[in-house]
């Protein structure tokens, strides 16, 4: 059972030059996505005039956290396992996959990539807005909670059948690209909804830069329960004895 195989792991993780590779993996991953999924709708805004509230603005929007996601997992896979994401690495922690000394050390790489990238951002546009992830009218906190969770729900557990799942043979090859379309396809259901954020970094970056702190706590609260959920599941029911642990 997955709960078994949960590890705080030992203190000399926090130092071990792997674990430091794998952390500055993940923030450069993240600060990859972060740019390129945050910068598309500063540019829209900027092209259109603050038009990033339009059906072509969340295909842009979609699209581009698409593409860069691919990117981020693609260029972390082999040395962090290309979480991008705490919520991927908490739904690897619950299922067993990784420690939670190493966890944590992942999570603080991915804000500060996020948080980095927004700041690179700012500067780089000259000072233009980035927008921090909120709620539209008429979209309650409970609906927009079960909305990341189910979504980030549909992120960790395409992570788990494609990146993680020993048995995923040819299909760990296109995990970068299923992982990127299932966030792209979120995007196009929840984006007009709550932002789609699926990925507490992902909203964290332009929580800190503009200052911007209402409601989230759902950023948080829905990807962590979506993503744990996802892990202990698919680690209970489809993956045998014949564990094998994510790249690390």
């Amino acid at each position: 059972m997955p709960i078994s195989r949960i590890a705080i792991g030992r203190t000399e993780e926090a130092t071990h030059p792997d674990a430091l590779k794998a952390a500055l993996a993940e923030f450069i991953s993240t600060l990859i996505f972060v740019f390129a999924g945050s910068g598309s709708g500063v540019a829209f805004s900027k092209l259109t005039g603050g038009g990033a509230n339009t059906p072509t603005g969340l295909i842009a929007a979609a699209i581009a956290h698409a593409f860069g996601l691919f990117v981020a997992v693609s260029v972390g896979a082999n040395i962090s396992g290309g979480h991008v994401n705490p919520a991927v690495t908490f739904g690897a922690f619950v299922g067993g996959n990784i420690t939670l000394l190493r966890g944590i050390l992942y999570w603080i790489a991915q804000l500060l990539g996020s948080v980095v990238a927004c700041l690179l951002l700012k500067f780089t546009t000259g000072g233009m807005e980035i927008g921090a992830f909120s709620l539209s009218d008429g979209v309650g906190v409970g609906n927009a909670l079960v909305l990341e969770i189910v979504m980030t729900f549909g992120l960790v557990y395409t992570v788990y059948a494609t990146a993680v799942d020993p048995k995923k043979g040819s299909l760990g090859t296109i995990a970068p690209i299923a992982i990127g379309f299932i966030v792209g396809a979120n995007i196009l259901v929840g984006g007009a909804f709550d932002g789609a954020s699926m990925n507490p970094a992902v909203s964290f970056g332009p929580a800190v830069v503009s200052w911007t702190w209402n409601n989230h706590w759902v950023y948080w609260v829905g990807p962590l329960i979506g993503g744990g959920l996802a892990g202990l599941i698919y680690e209970f029911f489809f993956i045998n004895q014949t564990h094998e642990p994510l790249p690390q």
